[in-house]
């Protein structure tokens, strides 16, 4: 069916399923309604599938068509080991619970229609899943394992089920320990396991590169670009057009940088600042250019729809699963020294109290003067190194008035109250062959809170000004805490003579700060730090302005990052039509229909690619740890179960303690304390606690790595 006949389509029946005397009926009852005749049946239940897809029908168990909210609720399902899940819905502040016994056919990642409680029991909705939409696991990777007869596959990632099982005959000669695709012929239900027949062989747990070719896999991440996509790449230029620089803000003439890693290819983003001594006060003239992908990306072009599948670049520890094809990501939209390039600039005035006081919104043309790295600034603003400003004599007060502005923008983010968390991420080193050699804590500097600094005044300044000109537009939202989980934190810090204010639950960002400044420094400061991050909720995209709790923003979006992150490119579009002479009603409504769908696949793709870029990292220190098994390290507890504790190296490698392992006396765990204490000994094993642990093993499938206590070390009585 030809797209505008579709979309004419789905307008009507919408507009039915909504007319006040409408009650839910069958394809076949509505065909007759409609007096649509026997031939045409499967095009109209193309039109009413489309609508359900996209939210704004439901149907019922029994083939029912009717309006969303009297049959139903569309989201993504998180399944879990356990077999029970969660559904994200937009417009839903808590995701929706599934018990195990209502999770039907689906899967982790599937799009599903699901009803909700009408009096959900606790704090959090429950409902059950009516059907599933759309699969995201048709090709599953897993282990094999082979009984006499058939086989099972355990998937890599637990969160889709424990096992597929695998008849005699369809198992393409795999053996006990293969790495395997198994193709999904037989979803099953809650009390039956799925069914699917071995369609590829990755190679043998033990082979070389079968590790993170099978985790590419498990987590459905795109290879190849398709060549429809390659196609459409081929006719874009390799250089700007002089006819596209044309009605463009020229900034060519401003001294202009990009600071980012070494090994960095795709330059998004490109700095400009000055000052101006006004009677008022300093003014700074701060200039955040972004590269303008959606010139080259349009609307619904091959290339688009692949970049809206991604979601998202994904950064693994051996490589890169881009968004974009390197020949825009790394050339015509990579912000290059010495190259004009077209960008989509927020040009900020700000005052000597970090306020934006005035800006302006353009598309631009500009060229960078130099391309910079985080360490080569740090060393000029930080270490005042004389090589290196020698080398860079030009720049160093632009970079001066750099350190000076950032100062002053965090500053005012603290006072308002924005959480500042510091946790040091691990960079691990691999040699030509993918094996880790070492792991190194990454930790931030100067140079790094600079760009972090500009970037999130852009994005909070494009934010504000879109919601207070009321368009369609994509949010990043950060929700407020679980009022539960702030009074188990409440409770929990006062066993260390701390306090946080709650009114009837609810938190300001302000108190959970004023918390971590209070804990710098001290010995429990790693401890509650951890405990204030997992109280907080996970960011997420939205198409509604909920304010980010955790930067005390009541405005926020991602702007920045269009080679990499989908949403950004999402808004650039809207800027961009709405500086070209406003937005019709037609697109508000186009925007207002596409963005829901948009920001919750995002929000989803997101998640898969933080959960394979974890999973990449476990994989490979798991790898690193093998060769030190027998020896010992100091660590710190970082998390308390029923089952044992985990601790932390250094280095940021994570291993279990098994309560098995705790051989001395029987411990229980208390859960309000976060502790495994002793029945006899009295002794106690604390989050935070210092520890030295033994390396006793290494898991690669499972990923794990386990620990044997050797003795505590400034045990907290």
């Amino acid at each position: 069916m030809e797209e505008h006949l579709l979309r004419e389509r789905k307008d009507n029946l919408e507009k039915l399923l909504k007319d006040p005397a409408y009650v839910p009926m069958k394809l076949k009852e509505l065909a007759m309604l409609l007096g649509v005749p026997k031939e045409q049946r499967q095009e109209l239940k193309e039109v009413m599938d489309a609508l359900v897809s996209e939210g704004r029908a439901g149907v019922s168990k029994k083939g029912k068509y009717g309006k969303p909210e009297t049959m139903g609720v569309v989201g993504i399902f998180t399944g879990h080991p356990k077999g029970f899940g969660f559904v994200t819905v937009e417009g839903m502040e808590e995701d929706v619970f599934i018990p195990a016994d209502k999770t039907g056919s689906a899967l982790h990642g599937d799009k599903v229609q699901i009803v909700v409680e009408e009096e959900p029991r606790g704090r959090r909705a429950e409902g059950a899943v009516v059907r599933v939409l759309e699969r995201a696991n048709r090709h599953i990777v897993g282990l094999y394992q082979k009984n006499k007869n058939f086989g099972f596959v355990m998937p890599d990632n637990q969160k889709i089920c424990k096992d597929i099982f695998v008849p005699q005959g369809k198992d393409r000669g795999a053996v006990t320990g293969h790495k395997v695709v198994v193709s999904v012929t037989d979803y099953g239900n809650e009390k039956k396991k799925p069914e699917g027949i071995i369609t590829e062989i990755l190679g043998h747990i033990n082979d070389p590169g079968t590790d993170i070719l099978s985790l590419v896999k498990a987590y459905g991440l795109p290879e190849e670009f398709p060549q429809a996509v390659m196609d459409w790449v081929e006719n874009i230029p390799d250089t700007v057009d002089e006819k596209d620089k044309a009605g463009r803000l020229d900034l060519r003439g401003l001294m202009t940088v990009t600071i980012d890693g070494e090994d960095a290819k795709d330059l998004d983003d490109a700095v400009t600042i000055s000052k101006e001594e006004l009677p008022s006060g300093s003014v700074y003239h701060l200039g955040v250019h972004i590269a303008d992908v959606s010139h080259y990306v349009t609307e619904n072009s091959p290339l688009d729809k692949e970049a809206l599948k991604r979601g998202t670049s994904v950064y693994l520890v051996d490589r890169v699963i881009p968004m974009l094809p390197h020949k825009l990501s790394n050339g015509i939209c990579s912000l290059n020294q010495g190259e004009d390039r077209l960008a989509l600039s927020c040009l900020m005035d700000i005052n000597a109290s970090g306020h934006v006081i005035s800006h302006r919104i353009a598309e631009t043309v500009i060229k960078v003067d130099r391309r910079m790295t985080y360490t080569a600034v740090n060393a000029i603003v930080t270490h005042k190194d004389e090589e290196i400003s020698k080398e860079y004599e030009e720049f160093v007060p632009m970079f001066q008035l750099m350190e000076e502005l950032s100062c002053i923008l965090r500053e005012q983010r603290r006072k308002r109250g924005a959480v500042d968390f510091d946790f040091p991420e691990s960079k691990i080193i691999l040699n030509e062959k993918g094996k880790p050699v070492d792991i190194k804590p990454y930790e931030r500097n100067t140079a790094t809170k600079i760009i972090e600094d500009f970037m999130l005044a852009a994005n909070e300044t494009i934010a504000e000004d879109y919601f207070w000109q009321e368009l369609p537009f994509v949010y990043r939202t950060h929700d407020n805490p679980d009022p539960e989980k702030m009074k188990k934190l409440a409770t929990f810090i006062n066993n260390f003579g701390y306090t946080i204010r709650l009114q009837q639950g609810e938190i300001h960002p302000k108190e959970l700060q004023k918390l971590l400044d209070k804990l710098e420094g001290t010995s429990e400061e790693a401890l509650l730090s951890r405990l204030v991050l997992r109280s907080m909720r996970q960011a997420k995209y939205t198409a509604v302005s909920g304010g980010h709790f955790g930067l005390a923003a009541r405005y926020y979006t991602h702007f920045t990052s269009p080679i990499r992150r989908y949403p950004d490119l999402q808004i650039h579009r809207i800027i961009k039509e709405n500086l070209r002479g406003g937005l019709s009603d037609k697109r508000i409504l186009h925007y207002d229909r596409i963005l829901p769908e948009v920001t919750v696949q995002c929000s989803a793709l997101e998640r898969r690619a933080d959960e394979a870029e974890r999973e990449t990292e476990k994989l490979k220190k798991c790898e690193y740890m093998e060769k030190f098994i027998g020896e010992e390290f100091e660590g710190v507890i970082s998390g308390v179960t029923g089952w044992g504790f985990y601790v932390e190296l250094p280095n940021t490698v994570e291993g279990l303690v098994h309560i098995n392992e705790l051989r001395d006396d029987y411990y229980i765990f208390d859960e309000q304390r976060l502790e495994l204490k002793g029945e006899m000994t009295g002794k106690a094993y604390k989050l935070g606690q210092k520890i030295k642990v033994q390396v006793l093993g290494t898991d690669k499938f499972a990923r794990t790595i386990d620990f044997i206590p050797v003795r505590t070390l400034g045990l907290q009585e």
